[in-house]
């Protein structure tokens, strides 16, 4: 079975906690995900050597680590993502045009097939959560998305992070100038954990997303490649 339907690509999440654990679900899950992500879990415990281990099986390795930091220190750190094999990383869009503008030179110097997507509105976040973290009233997540999202497309990134509720907004707004990868993705019927504002894979599949997120839908299931078939299955 193909990894890529319908031109989502879907990422499993390795958001375990010591290699062993993530070198087994890549080899459990073999041909159905060659693509996963690796967190700040993961990659505190481990270090550089679990993106290399994960990419010498042939996989590509999205790096989510978020990065928001001075201009000059996030050029650094994308820049040795990209070095050691990263070809996907993740910036906090509003870390603003300067933080952008240099995460995409730092993986331009060394990898040019690295993208950098830019994180618009965390998941785990809902309208009142989002007011109290940015210390003024916010009535519309996706007017949100859409104002980080042009920063981001104005300083030429590859894509941005959201929720498959906003990515419909963003594919209006942009059409395909803009990448959408789209985590907390959940199979019909699954807990939603810590996440809140949730889609399954037809859905984000729908909404336009490019690449797709899925963590402990597959990661803890009984069966791995049960779950990951249904992920497959259920992408139009």
């Amino acid at each position: 079975m193909a990894n890529v339907t319908a031109g989502v690509t879907p990422i499993v999440a390795l958001d375990v906690s010591d290699a062993n654990t993530a070198l087994k679900l890549v080899d459990d899950l073999g041909e159905l995900c060659r693509f996963y992500k690796i967190g700040g879990e993961l990659y505190t415990a481990e270090g550089p050597d679990i993106i290399r281990a994960v990419a010498g099986r042939g996989a590509s390795v999205f790096l989510d680590l978020k990065f928001h930091d001075i201009p000059n220190t996030v050029r650094g750190a994308v820049r040795s993502a990209a070095s050691i094999g990263a070809q996907l990383v993740t910036v906090h869009a509003s870390g603003g045009r300067a933080m952008l503008a240099a995460a995409l030179e730092g993986a331009r110097e060394v990898a040019s097939t690295c993208e950098i997507f830019a994180v618009t509105v965390l998941t785990s976040l809902d309208n009142r959560a989002l007011s109290v973290a940015w210390g003024r009233p916010v009535s519309s997540i996706p007017d949100e998305v859409l104002r980080l999202a042009q920063l981001a497309t104005d300083e030429g990134l590859h894509g941005i992070v959201c929720s498959g509720e906003e990515a419909t907004y963003v594919r209006d707004r942009f059409g395909e100038a803009v990448a959408t990868l789209v985590p907390g993705v959940r199979l019909a019927g699954s807990e939603r954990n810590d996440q809140v504002r949730v889609v399954t894979p037809h859905e984000a599949a729908a909404a336009g997303a490019r690449y797709i997120v899925v963590g402990r839908a597959v990661t803890a299931a009984r069966s791995p490649r049960d779950a990951m078939s249904e992920v497959l299955s259920d992408l139009p």
